[in-house]
């Protein structure tokens, strides 16, 4: 978390204050704080970094223009998850559309990396991206999903509980299968 969240005892400041005057500086603190967790979040329903980016930044727009609405039943987080998947549920459906219009588009890209490695570590390197968000994709919604919050986004059982409305016991019965399907699947590609 940025140095901007730490201001701010708590959302409700933040949102207050962003309420009361626009503030750029409530509207950053705010931002920071949640980048990472709907980045992730967009990018697991998207499977695509640069729709990733343009879905954060449509969340944010939205959340901002909404927080007045923001009545406080759930918490910050459990809001911007569902504005979250609503807005990637949508990219999906226009995605799914143009599929069916367009003919023959090439969905490559060319991806500059700014990184230290060779070319050849970085083919790796995006090889096993690929790989790994193929098995990731594979698996069951739910063991998906909670796989996704628990390692990725690092939220508690209870966190993931209140967001997805699953117990806390199905909750780490998802997650050790989903450990479980991803190493079986990672050791039988090595082999």
């Amino acid at each position: 978390m940025g140095t901007l969240a730490l201001l701010y005892e708590n959302d409700s400041e933040i949102i207050k204050e962003y309420i009361n005057s626009k503030s750029d500086r409530a509207a950053s603190a705010f931002v920071r704080k949640y980048q990472k967790f709907v980045y992730s979040t967009s990018l697991r329903y998207l499977n695509n970094y640069d729709d990733a980016d343009d879905i954060t930044q449509e969340v944010f727009i939205k959340a901002l223009n909404s927080l007045d609405n923001f009545r406080g039943e759930s918490n910050l987080k459990t809001w911007l998850y569902r504005i979250t998947v609503n807005l990637c549920s949508n990219a999906l459906k226009k995605r799914k559309l143009l599929n069916l219009i367009t003919f023959n588009k090439d969905d490559d890209y060319f991806e500059i990396s700014s990184s230290d490695e060779t070319p050849s570590q970085s083919l790796e390197t995006k090889e096993f991206e690929t790989r790994f968000l193929k098995i990731l994709n594979s698996l069951p919604e739910k063991q998906r999903e909670t796989f996704y919050l628990r390692y990725y986004d690092d939220l508690s059982y209870e966190e993931i509980s209140n967001l997805i409305g699953t117990s806390i016991g199905g909750l780490k019965a998802n997650y050790f299968q989903a450990v479980q399907k991803i190493a079986k699947e990672l050791k039988s590609e090595k082999s």
